[in-house]
């Protein structure tokens, strides 16, 4: 008897692409996708990798299926569009061993800048689409996507949701089946994609999509499950297990391969049920489809476009209600801080007493963007904190951007960062960029980058020197100091900004959560000594409180002995001690 185990849906993704017999895996970190390669790299017989960013993840994962194995790529929704080069234009050349690209959306933004809906992306790339529902469909449909990829000569999206990537359910064990490596074989026609040959694979791959919405109609994925007729509702993903809870009597057809639709199956149900509801997150992509055949439905209409479905949001849209009201009054709002003993706390305190504004970017040192810090007033995607600084000078002049500087981190810089600062050389900027090196790629749960010196795989490689990376762009100015030594980091930020040419400050203090920190000093207050001035308070580190008389309390228990609070006293009414 199969060995049956209660995995997250990133596990069984992994586990999926083990028993398909995936030899390569690329990805970049991003919540809620990161899990899957972390459990990836269980299994030594799958290389696995994390690349500077998702377009080389997916650039990886093409590499290895031209040459005849069964390779994938993971990212976020957002990490798509970072991939959307190569993924538009290796759907017209195809794949020799198969090739997945795992796509994770985010509805309901926990922790992403946008809720972009991954089937508009493949519509316009004419991929094919899978949608599994629980952790089991989420192993199995993995393995169904190489053997799809192979047999329509196509990439395969396989989408989750963050809700499917972080939820569990019980999953069957199989064993590996690793299909004999297909033959390299030159052929420009298919893989050389100048527009004489793109040409003539688009044909093929409207071709292609025509097939797969005929045979999809008998493909397992796809299921009509007939109850009471009198309702039925076409949805997939996670959505059908609201329905099946919500509605357990009404009529589903359960999609699993969501793009192209299979058209004749959708057709005959329709025919079947006496009213017809489409039941899917985020964008109408479905019921769009089904409305221009001709085929009456109701959707968006009374679904909302924004944010995760559940349950009771369909039994209260179903009784006429207003769900978004009632959620709203329901979930107390908890805003998002920084760490006790973040090195960014230190850096924006400074920024924020020099009144510096900062252009922002992906990663933990969005936070301070809110308040107390409140210095970060732009965030747009990977790496465009330096771009879009450079953008304001040439569009008002290098005055204007005295007072600014750009902030990126480690991972961000290596992801995308480091194209905008050579734009910014190039183009004979001024700006001065910040880049908060903390060692990790802190937001997503501390994966290595390339400048770890650490492969995903546990190997101790070269790191790259981010200093010298810099230097060897023609930066004159290039400085790196410690992200707690406020005097140091005010001297640097007040000299670099009123240059008129591009500086760089590396601020170099590891992420407080890393694994093998030791803080063996904690902050305490001599209530005695304090003024009751607040300037310990400003930064805004959850393990200071405010007493009924003015003098703070400091948690010891969340304390990192940082020292920021004690180094912002000026009346030393704050002792750094060691550790209990």
């Amino acid at each position: 008897m199969a060995e049956k185990k209660i995995m997250l849906g990133n596990e069984a993704i992994a586990r999926g692409a083990y028993e398909a017999g995936v030899k390569v895996s690329a990805a970049y970190p991003g919540t809620p996708s990161t899990e899957i390669s972390e459990n990836i790299v269980k299994y030594p017989e799958i290389y696995a990798e994390w690349s500077p960013n998702e377009k080389v993840a997916m650039e990886v994962a093409i590499g290895a299926s031209i040459s005849g194995v069964r390779a994938m790529a993971s990212m976020k929704h957002v990490g798509v569009n970072v991939a959307s080069d190569p993924l538009y234009t290796i759907s017209y050349g195809g794949v020799n061993g198969g090739l997945v690209l795992v796509a994770a959306d985010d509805p309901g933004l926990y922790s992403s800048q946008n809720e972009q809906d991954t089937r508009c992306v493949a519509r316009a790339a004419i991929v094919p689409v899978l949608e599994p529902s629980d952790s089991a469909e989420a192993k199995e449909f993995m393995k169904f996507a190489f053997e799809l990829s192979e047999d329509y000569d196509t990439p395969v999206i396989l989408r989750t949701t963050t809700r499917l990537s972080h939820s569990q359910g019980v999953v069957e064990l199989n064993d590996r089946v690793v299909p004999e490596d297909k033959a390299y074989e030159r052929n420009p026609a298919k893989f050389v994609m100048m527009p004489g040959n793109a040409k003539g694979r688009h044909v093929y791959v409207e071709e292609r999509m025509n097939r797969l919405m005929e045979d999809g109609c008998n493909f397992a994925i796809n299921r009509a499950e007939y109850r009471d007729t009198s309702i039925g509702f076409i949805t997939s993903g996670i959505p059908y297990q609201y329905v099946r809870e919500a509605c357990p009597n009404a009529s589903v057809l359960k999609l699993g391969m969501v793009h192209p639709l299979p058209k004749k199956l959708i057709e005959e149900f329709a025919s079947k049920v006496d009213k017809l509801y489409i039941f899917e997150e985020l964008e109408p992509v479905i019921e769009e489809q089904v409305r221009s055949w001709g085929i009456e439905a109701v959707g968006k209409e009374i679904f909302t476009r924004q944010g995760e479905y559940s349950a009771n949001l369909l039994r209260k849209v179903l009784l006429n209600e207003n769900p978004q009201k009632e959620a709203a009054e329901q979930v107390p709002a908890r805003p998002p801080i920084l760490c006790p003993g973040c090195p960014h706390r230190s850096v924006f305190s400074v920024l924020n007493k020099l009144k510096i504004h900062a252009a922002g970017d992906i990663g933990c040192y969005t936070l301070g963007a809110v308040a107390p810090l409140s210095v970060i007033d732009t965030t747009v995607c990977m790496g465009a904190s330096i771009s879009t600084l450079h953008g304001m000078e040439k569009a008002k002049g290098k005055d204007y951007i005295k007072n600014w500087v750009a902030v990126i981190g480690d991972s961000t810089f290596m992801h995308t960062g480091v194209n905008s600062l050579m734009n910014m050389v190039y183009n004979q900027g001024t700006g001065t960029v910040m880049i908060l090196d903390n060692s990790t790629t802190g937001m997503t749960g501390h994966q290595d980058n390339a400048a770890t010196g650490k492969t995903l795989m546990g190997e101790t490689v070269p790191a790259i020197n981010i200093y010298h990376l810099c230097k060897s762009m023609g930066i004159n100015h290039v400085i790196e100091v410690n992200a707690f030594d406020l005097k140091e980091l005010e001297r640097v930020i007040k000299e670099e900004t009123q240059r008129d040419e591009v500086s760089v400050i590396i601020t170099k203090s590891p992420c407080v959560l890393l694994k093998g920190n030791v803080f063996p000093n904690v902050c305490r207050p001599i209530p005695e000594k304090c003024k009751k001035c607040g300037a310990c308070l400003r930064p805004g580190c959850p393990a200071l409180t405010k007493n009924a008389d003015g003098t703070i309390s400091i948690d010891e228990t969340m304390c990192n002995g940082c020292g920021l609070c004690k180094n912002l006293c000026m009346f030393d009414a704050i002792d750094c001690v060691p550790r209990n």
